[in-house]
Parts: structure tokens; sequence; C-alpha cells
């Protein structure tokens, strides 16, 4: 559910697939990151299996943090069928996380059919 990404390919781009993938660009010296990672670790929970959570350290890829235009973190992205279609930056409170997801699916599902 909840795992540092270990092949972009597969743990993003396949999987996003078939369950949306929100994707938390980090570092563990970044303050604001270490305030979101709870709230995204409790809301994969609270999701179960509606959308999956891997986390980037940018310090270990940034490859991947260059490759997505990442300037600042933490930087969340959700993918849908290999694509961006939603992001945000910064550390967001919990309800505004929570809404943000909300409405990425919905918009994903009125899409999807």
């Amino acid at each position: 559910m909840n795992h540092e990404v270990s092949d972009f390919s597969a743990d993003v781009l396949e999987r996003s697939r078939t369950v949306p993938v929100l994707v938390d660009f980090w570092a563990p010296w970044c303050g604001p990151c270490r305030s979101l990672k709870p709230v995204l670790e409790k809301l994969a929970v609270e999701a179960r299996d509606r959308w999956s959570l891997v986390t980037i350290n940018v310090d270990v890829h940034p490859e991947l943090a260059a490759q997505f235009g990442i300037r600042g973190i933490p930087n969340v992205k959700f993918f849908h069928a290999g694509k961006v279609v939603a992001e945000f930056g910064g550390a967001l409170p919990e309800d505004v996380v929570r809404n943000w997801i909300e409405r990425s699916l919905s918009a994903e599902e009125r899409t999807a059919g």
C-alpha cells in the first residue's frame, strides 16, 4: 500500500492503469514533508485500495524529481493511466488533502467510463 519506489515504471506507471497512485516526492531533511507524510499514510489506510501511495525520496531518486519538474517538496502527484492527473505542493492540512484526493478521484471516475 505505502512503499518507497523501487521501480517507477512498475510501481507507478503500470500500477496506475488499474488503480490511481498518489506519489509523494519528499526528503528526510524536509520538515513540511515530515508533517505531510503521516497524513498521507492515514488517508492511504482509509482508502482501502481505492488508490495506493508510493513515496519517492528526491535525494535517492534525483532523476525522477528532475523528470517531473519537482522544484520544491513536498510535492504530491496523482497518477492515473500512466499520467499525472492532479498535483499539489506543500504540506496541507488533512481535511484539505482529503478533499483534494476525493475531487481527484471523482474526476477520474467520471472520465474512466
